[in-house]
């Protein structure tokens, strides 16, 4: 029984997939309907993202974390250092 709900299956989705009319998804019709009545301005193909704040530094960035680890192993080794005498 198994095998014919299988080839069942694969019959509805060889002829769903053949359909020649599909159904738009459920957002295409909703934007479809919000365009009609306020369609969207024009918009070059990148357009410019505007004004940036200037980023830090990612060497400083990646430093601070490199100093970060260094200190948290040297603390954890004098710890380690202090507790076996």
């Amino acid at each position: 029984m198994p095998e014919q709900d299988d080839r069942e299956r694969e019959f509805d989705l060889r002829w769903a997939d053949g359909a020649e009319f599909k159904e738009p998804s459920a957002r295409a019709r909703m934007l479809a309907a919000r365009w009609k009545e306020n369609p969207p301005r024009p918009q070059p193909f990148r357009a410019d993202p505007g004004p940036r704040t200037p980023r830090r530094s990612s060497w400083r960035s990646t430093a601070i974390v490199l100093g970060s680890v260094a200190a948290v192993i040297l603390l954890l080794g004098y710890v380690n250092f202090r507790a076996s005498y």
